[in-house]
């Protein structure tokens, strides 16, 4: 079991003893080890193996917690997480995704009305009696029915950042059946979706070296995070796998017919109809198999993804931008952009410490970005307003400008003085000015009221941007993938706004944000925004998310002269200073 579904479990037991009314401090040991195991870089399961290590050893797992890990490890569950499940119905934990429930108004909910689905909580809210209980209202009827609909539109999706990693440990799996040569992953996860529906697999390798399609299949249904197999063909196999119940299917095909077949199941239907029609225009006809002259069926292109699109007149087209958005005619013209790559990344400008709410030392961040070769970095941890956080206040900020100023040349990567310095209800910095002033790199974020009317939203982010010391706008929506939506507000006059002030607007790269997405950074280039990519890394390994930023900016056709963390750290720097 991975540390990342430990960390789940343990979570979701704390939620729902914070229905049940139990000991704050309790609830807050199972979130803290929560933290704490996630964010460890040793597997759990390892340690709890290992006669020889402690998983009491690790900051914030007490006896009591390595009982219940062990617990966890064991059958996926713990003692007291059955317990409230069984004074709970299960839906518990799905009402608390829904925007506007906590654990306290869920509880309140069911002493009343003793619902047990999500059917009943919506026609609740459709009936308007959510309003006759204490502390609610019609306006959390309102978005309780919209969070709904969000939800039921959401079940059956997955992170991208999931969906890789399945495919990761599926692709050294399948490596292992004798002639496989190549394993990839095709559809939305190959275009960079920030959420999928399944997981396409394709196989290919040489009969002459034994490669064997059924030996494939057979080798993938029993994979053992397999919980269900939904089909075993000949040359196509489908099962649900993980407890998540991702549905992933596996296609093992011949050799030559590898590229048609990669290039046929991972556009988007839009991009491949329009491909198609192409293909017919010019006395073709395509499918998985390869393309075809019409007159004669002979197979024209089918080995190779790039012989296809040649074939048809076009450049190759790089597979997040395969949505039907243009990149057709583009390619026509051969006049496809050039898109940004995660080897042009040279820094990182958004990570906490221990500082705050981060999981290791300024040292240690810029250990680790120097290992991913960057050249510099900005340490940004909280401002004070996230009190949960050990936020900074002015004393603290004025205090790690100077220990970052004293550290000049000592660490392996230039580190500028930063902060994420919380927006406030009003608009105003949580940090003054003189403090923020003493920074090298203010990035401006809302964590807070974000319920506002969109005027009030739109002239809030207006105020912060009008900031001197601002200089990028964090994860400008908000939105929690599979989780929140974003805040509202008037997108157009905020881009326009940060435009003229030269504020960036930042692409979140951490998995659960991915913010902003495509379409509104597609909005945004075109009225003259710059942006930067950043992980909000609170760890080391969060660094490796780089690579997440980096496909959406390519699913909006950023190039690098569109993202200023391309640029060497001298003029990075540079930048910073004419302000």
């Amino acid at each position: 079991m991975e540390n990342k579904e430990i960390a789940r479990i343990l979570n979701e037991t704390a939620d729902l003893m914070e229905i049940s009314g139990e000991d704050g401090f309790r609830i807050r040991s199972y979130r803290n080890g929560a933290t704490a195991v996630e964010g460890y870089p040793e597997r759990i399961e390892s340690i709890l193996a290992d006669p020889e290590k402690k998983v009491t050893d690790i900051p914030g797992i007490g006896k009591g917690l390595a009982f219940v890990l062990d617990e966890v490890t064991t059958r996926g569950s713990c003692e007291r997480r059955d317990q409230l499940l069984q004074q709970y119905p299960p839906t518990a934990l799905e009402f608390l995704k829904i925007q506007g429930l906590g654990p306290k108004s869920i509880r309140t909910i069911f002493e009343h009305y003793r619902i047990s689905t999500m059917d009943e909580l919506e026609r609740l809210a459709q009936e308007q009696r959510l309003r006759e209980l204490p502390r609610m209202g019609a306006k959390l009827e309102e978005k309780v029915l919209r969070s709904i609909a969000r939800y039921r539109s959401s079940v059956g999706r997955f992170l991208l950042s999931f969906a890789q990693q399945m495919a990761g440990e599926l692709e050294t799996y399948l490596k292992e059946v004798p002639g496989v040569e190549v394993v990839t992953a095709a559809g939305s996860l190959r275009r960079g979706k920030e959420t999928v529906g399944d997981l396409d697999l394709l196989v290919t390798g040489r009969p002459e070296s034994g490669f064997s399609e059924a030996a494939v299949l057979d080798r993938f249904v029993k994979f053992p995070r397999v919980n269900e197999v939904l089909g075993h063909g000949e040359n196509k196999a489908s099962a649900k796998v993980g407890h998540e119940g991702l549905q992933v299917d596996v296609r093992a095909l011949p050799r030559e017919s590898y590229g048609a077949a990669l290039q046929y199941f991972t556009g988007s239907k839009e991009h491949n109809v329009a491909i198609r029609q192409r293909a017919v225009r010019m006395g073709y006809k395509l499918n998985e198999y390869g393309l075809f002259r019409v007159d004669g069926d002979s197979l024209v292109a089918s080995l190779r993804e790039e012989d296809v699109y040649e074939a048809l007149g076009l450049d190759w087209i790089t597979p997040e931008m395969r949505e039907n958005l243009g990149e057709i005619e583009l390619a026509a013209e051969h006049r496809l952009p050039r898109l940004v790559e995660l080897s042009q990344i040279r820094g990182d400008l958004h990570m906490h410490t221990r500082e705050t709410d981060g999981r290791a030392t300024l040292e240690e961040m810029a250990e680790a970005a120097a290992a991913l070769g960057y050249e510099y970095v900005a340490i940004t941890d909280h401002s004070k307003a996230l009190a949960m956080a050990n936020g900074l206040d002015e004393t603290r900020v004025v205090a790690f400008a100077a220990q970052v100023r004293g550290l000049a040349g000592k660490l392996p990567v230039r580190v500028f003085s930063g902060l994420e310095c919380d927006i406030l209800r009003d608009g105003a910095m949580d940090i003054a000015g003189d403090a923020l002033a003493e920074l090298d790199f203010v990035v401006a974020s809302v964590h807070s009221h974000m319920n506002l009317e969109p005027a009030e939203m739109t002239d809030r982010l207006l105020r912060a941007i009008e900031c001197p010391q601002v200089r990028a706008l964090g994860h400008p929506t908000g939105r929690i993938l599979l989780q929140r939506d974003g805040y509202q507000y008037d997108f157009e006059r905020v881009v326009e706004a940060a435009v003229a002030r030269g504020v960036w607007l930042e692409i979140n790269a951490s998995p659960e944000r991915l913010d902003l997405d495509p379409a509104r950074l597609r909005a945004a280039k075109a009225r003259g925004a710059r942006f930067v990519i950043s992980t909000d890394a609170h760890h080391p390994k969060h660094l490796a998310h780089m690579r997440l930023g980096v496909t959406v900016a390519r699913r909006a056709w950023l190039g690098p002269e569109d993202i200023v963390n391309t640029l060497p750290a001298e003029q990075f720097a540079a930048v910073l200073e004419r302000g």
